[in-house]
């Protein structure tokens, strides 16, 4: 009785496995392709290119004011000192404020800037999925193996490249 519960999960479950469709897609591929990717990575490095110069005149400010306050400092009293001090340690705390700012604001433009994009995608790949009524797609750049399944990359970028004209509109 057993061997015949067993056979009959096991002839079950292989049938709903061979009626199971999965294709895949290269994400690193649909998203080298996407124009409005490319756009989003020069805004995103534009940004951080100003914000790194910033910093960096921020920082040349920093080290002037504390390499004169080292070679002076044995012509200044207690009180004078301590002042300077606190004067460095102000300016230090606005350097890291601003580098922590700059840092915070790169993480919120790159997730405003990716979130359509990654949108899209989802969009595209349910269309083309819906269309080759495919259960599973999975993404071959996190998969650490597979042999077989159907590649749908290609289609997808079609449809990818259509929303994403759209999209500019």
């Amino acid at each position: 009785m057993k061997n015949v519960i067993l056979s009959l999960f096991v002839v079950v479950g292989f049938s709903a496995f061979a009626q199971t469709k999965i294709g895949h897609v290269d994400s690193k591929k649909l998203l080298d392709t996407l124009p409005s990717r490319k756009i989003a990575i020069n805004k995103l490095d534009s940004m951080q290119t100003s914000g790194m110069q910033e910093l960096q005149l921020l920082d040349a400010e920093f080290q002037k004011q504390y390499q004169a306050y080292i070679q002076d400092q044995v012509n200044k009293s207690p009180a004078e000192r301590q002042i300077i001090e606190g004067r460095l340690m102000q300016k230090q705390q606005n350097l890291e404020a601003t580098q922590a700012a700059l840092e915070e604001g790169l993480q919120i433009m790159s997730e405003e800037l990716n979130k359509p994009i990654l949108e899209r995608i989802q969009k595209a790949i349910d269309i083309v999925a819906e269309r080759k009524k495919l259960n599973y797609v999975l993404d071959v750049t996190a998969t650490m193996y597979s042999k077989g399944g159907i590649d749908i990359t290609d289609e997808v970028i079609v449809e990818l490249l259509l929303l994403d004209a759209a999209a500019k509109k």
